[in-house]
């Protein structure tokens, strides 16, 4: 295995449990059962410990399995969204051939399970303990979406209820659209982004401002499991961020 492997052991899909670990599992070719069940039951997962590399290979899985629910929200997968998703996996992602074959079967995997887009969304949202983690599969389902040029109905109804079960504020939604359409980030949006309120002082605006750039910045999210091929999309919330605080800083003077 490549580096979607790298930190997989044949028992970790059964530690890990619930649509994640069965995603795993079927990857691996072993049976994990019904971890889903006992995930319901219990809760969380919130005492699995991961590395770099086990983060990585649990993003990639959580990733393709909600793309292939995303591809089928409207009942269907056509040749089209198979093969945008093998051009992503590719040109976009930076997979060799080993993780695209890894990347197509999870894929596959997940069009025939029995779990939906929403289960996905939340056991990640338990497993990655960042909200950074969780905004960047938020974007990265925006950056499928919009692949086509168009944002289909049933995508955007995904779009919409997902926020929620990633851990992420509702506002998410609009202001990655409005991202994604080319609009400019305004005044209400912008603070929004770097998460204060309007009667903050100038000390607290560049305060948020800097945790921010910490925390969204390509190496830290690296270090918490995004794949080297990802950081785009680090870099793409990055400029959010940017363009919010000098929107900020332009209205107050």
């Amino acid at each position: 295995m490549s580096w979607i492997g790298a930190g997989i052991g044949a028992g970790i899909g059964a530690v890990i449990g619930g649509p994640i670990g069965a995603g795993i599992g079927g990857w691996l070719g072993n049976s994990i059962g019904n971890a889903f069940e006992q995930v319901q039951r219990t809760g969380t997962m919130g005492h699995f410990n991961m590395n770099k590399e086990e983060a990585q290979s649990v993003f990639v899985v959580a990733l393709f399995s909600m793309l292939a629910k995303m591809a089928k929200a409207d009942g269907r997968v056509d040749e089209s969204e198979v093969a945008l998703i093998t051009r992503l996996a590719r040109t976009e992602f930076k997979m060799d051939e080993e993780d695209q074959k890894s990347a197509k079967v999870i894929f596959n995997n997940a069009l025939e399970d029995q779990f939906t887009v929403y289960d996905y969304a939340k056991q990640y949202r338990q497993i990655a303990g960042s909200a950074q983690m969780c905004e960047m599969v938020y974007r990265l389902l925006f950056s499928v979406a919009y692949a086509d040029g168009e944002l289909h109905h049933d995508e955007d109804a995904i779009l919409q209820e997902i926020p929620s079960h990633l851990g992420l504020g509702q506002s998410y939604y609009r202001l990655i659209k409005e991202e994604f359409q080319g609009k400019t980030v305004d005044i209400e949006a912008s603070y929004q982004v770097l998460g204060c309120e309007p009667s903050a002082n100038d000390a607290e605006i560049k305060r948020a401002y800097h945790q921010l750039c910490k925390d969204y910045h390509p190496d830290t999210i690296a270090s918490k499991g995004l794949p080297e091929g990802f950081t785009k999309y680090a870099e793409q919330q990055m400029h959010l961020i940017n363009d919010a605080y000098q929107t900020i800083k332009k209205k107050r003077k």
